[in-house]
């Protein structure tokens, strides 16, 4: 981000959830008893199936929440890698609920919180799965604003989503500091008008789209450093 991310103008620091602040590959890990050897092509398939069917149910017009697109997406998953386990399936979707947060989520937001720098979390994930995430990485007063998707029916990265921060947060978008994991998110972000921060925790190839972050890294132990924190 360079020197820009010094700038005092920025008004707050907004988060993804998932894959940024929450491991999706939590709930597949913690069921590898039951999974074996299966256990990380189902948790592959799962994340890549519930982000098509967010795109696809955008384009489509057939909105429903994250919590169902994680079962469909869930049940693909399963049958993909050949296993019907009502049991199984029960569990890891209870397990999505609560998913672990990175190591460096609490210290990160800790620094940022302790600056006085506000946040929020914006996401495709439905209200309850996000307050449910919260709890259980124990982050409530780390967190400001919850933003889900579900307030405008339509999945990220379409711009009404990136949309819900401004109004919520009553800053303009170049004053928001948005942070991701996700490339596509990063992406949609920054064509929206964030000043984003890509955490590419998986040494990820950036999208061939409009829309470049303005700094990389790698974990969120660097991020204060770069706001000047």
């Amino acid at each position: 981000m360079g020197d820009a991310a010094r700038d005092s103008d920025i008004g707050a620091c907004v988060f993804d959830a998932y894959g940024t602040l929450f491991d999706v590959n939590a709930a597949a890990e913690r069921c590898r008893d039951a999974l074996g050897d299966k256990a990380d092509a189902l948790s592959a398939v799962w994340r890549t199936k519930q982000l098509e069917y967010t795109w696809l149910r955008s384009l489509r017009g057939d909105y429903v929440d994250f919590w169902h697109v994680t079962g469909h997406s869930l049940d693909y998953a399963l049958a993909a890698v050949g296993i019907k386990d009502d049991a199984l399936r029960t569990r890891l979707m209870e397990l999505y609920f609560v998913l672990d947060a990175y190591a460096d989520v609490q210290p990160t937001l800790e620094r940022i919180r302790a600056a006085g720098m506000r946040t929020a979390i914006l996401s495709n994930g439905s209200p309850s799965m996000l307050i449910a995430a919260v709890r259980h990485a124990g982050l409530e007063r780390l967190i400001n604003d919850l933003l889900s998707v579900d307030a405008v029916g339509i999945y990220k990265p379409h711009p009404s989503s990136y949309q819900l921060a401004v109004d919520r947060l009553k800053l303009p978008a170049e004053r928001i500091c948005f942070l991701s994991a996700n490339p596509w998110d990063v992406s949609g972000a920054a064509l929206f008008g964030f000043r984003v921060v890509w955490i590419n925790r998986f040494g990820r190839m950036p999208e061939r789209l409009p829309g470049t972050p303005k700094h990389e890294i790698r974990t969120l132990d660097d991020l204060p450093p770069l706001l000047g924190l």
